[in-house]
């Protein structure tokens, strides 16, 4: 059964991403305030819902929750400061987004989410310094698998995989032959022969290893 609260604070929020894993689309972010005692007997990490479960607990976050934020980390953003650093600034661009701003942060994963604060990179969001100070202020933990264990996390998990699945709904009818309806970008036998066969997209991390072979694709 999912916790509530890891700290003592009232407002304290969850993080998590999705899509770290895939060769194109972006890296989607996303952070919870649940209210103190909420109760789901549904929410779960989501990699371990049905896709019918998380659109059905989508809407039940959205209402309940006192506050929750959603960032798509773009390719290119992926390609200049790779994966690992776009996931956590995701989750630090939302958590700037909150209102209330939490006193405390959980975060799925090994790092914590102050780790490393204003990266100078081309495309995105620049942090502030108010905005890197506030990030350096706010307590934070990080819980491995935190997003089978506490209930926020859960929720964050929920919202970053849904709001991603919906992104990758819509460009999959600017680019069909790749079925990313179906596949979501990851890298699927059937994803990579469309990319050795039409080659690759605005939206696929060139950063990647998208074929298992060395090829040098058209760009």
């Amino acid at each position: 059964m999912l916790l509530n609260n890891y700290s003592d604070f009232e407002i304290e929020t969850g993080t998590d991403e999705a899509g770290r894993g895939c060769l194109a689309g972006p890296v989607t972010a996303a952070a919870v305030i649940l209210p103190f005692g909420f109760e789901n007997e549904i929410l779960n990490d989501s990699k371990q819902l049905s896709e019918k479960a998380r659109e059905k607990l989508q809407p039940i976050i959205e209402q309940q929750a006192i506050a929750f934020a959603v960032v798509h980390l773009e390719p290119k953003e992926i390609d200049e400061i790779n994966i690992l650093n776009a996931s956590m600034k995701g989750m630090q661009e939302c958590i700037l987004k909150l209102n209330p701003t939490p006193e405390f942060i959980i975060v799925d994963g090994n790092r914590l989410l102050n780790a490393k604060l204003g990266l100078k990179n081309t495309f995105g969001k620049q942090f502030s310094k108010t905005e890197i100070e506030l990030l350096k202020t706010i307590p934070n933990v990080s819980i491995i698998k935190g997003d089978a264990k506490f209930m926020s996390i859960a929720a964050a998990s929920v919202l970053a995989k849904t709001y991603r699945d919906a992104y990758m709904n819509r460009i999959h009818e600017e680019f069909p032959m790749y079925n990313w309806k179906q596949n979501k970008g990851y890298p699927t036998k059937e994803h990579r022969e469309a990319i050795r066969k039409f080659g690759v997209t605005k939206y696929h991390r060139m950063s990647f290893r998208l074929l298992p072979e060395q090829l040098k694709l058209e760009l």
